[in-house]
């Protein structure tokens, strides 16, 4: 069985997925990950492939040094974004992944929401480049592991048909204490 950071409130009503050493980086597939976070299964997945298609983008809130500022991210109040094509098509694909799981498990489809995802770096990929003077330095990738669950929203609350309740302030409160303690006496 493998570990999850953290588990579902209702395990019934949710399905869980996961990938660990992904060779795509990091940082990117952080960005990607929470730009979906909170989003419904199907919208999230719609929302990726636009980013595939260049019709959306994915904002860099964190890792955003050296990013440049994009037009398109004006409508997802950011200024800074790209296109992470690898980290984007990985994500789809741990999505595939749910969606399945999903189904599997008897779960609306159109009710589930991206609960929870979190990435976490892997163990560096290490090579080593030759540099002058016979010197060699390290040449790193930087991996990661990803993992989500998604719950059956529940149906909304309705709000009551009841009256409003008066607010009474501290004083209002102290004086209708009086009173009734009055009578009663």
């Amino acid at each position: 069985m493998v570990r999850y950071s953290r588990e579902p409130a209702v395990q019934a009503k949710s399905a869980k997925a996961r990938v660990a050493d992904i060779r795509t980086s990091f940082k990117n597939t952080f960005e990607v990950a929470a730009s979906i976070r909170g989003k419904m299964l199907k919208d999230a997945y719609h929302y990726l492939r636009a980013a595939l298609a260049h019709k959306a983008i994915i904002p860099f809130r964190r890792y955003d040094g050296g990013v440049g500022r994009k037009a398109q991210a004006n409508h997802i109040k950011a200024n800074k974004g790209r296109w992470p094509e690898k980290s984007i098509r990985h994500v789809i694909s741990l999505l595939k992944n749910i969606k399945q799981n999903v189904k599997a498990k008897g779960l609306d489809l159109e009710k589930c929401q991206i609960s929870h995802i979190q990435v976490n770096k892997a163990a560096l990929g290490r090579r080593r480049t030759y540099r002058a003077h016979g010197r060699i330095t390290p040449y790193l990738n930087h991996p990661c592991h990803v993992e989500l669950f998604v719950t059956e929203k529940a149906e909304d609350v309705k709000k009551g048909d009841g009256k409003k309740l008066v607010k009474l302030t501290k004083k209002q409160a102290a004086r209708q204490r009086l009173a009734i303690g009055s009578v009663n006496q």
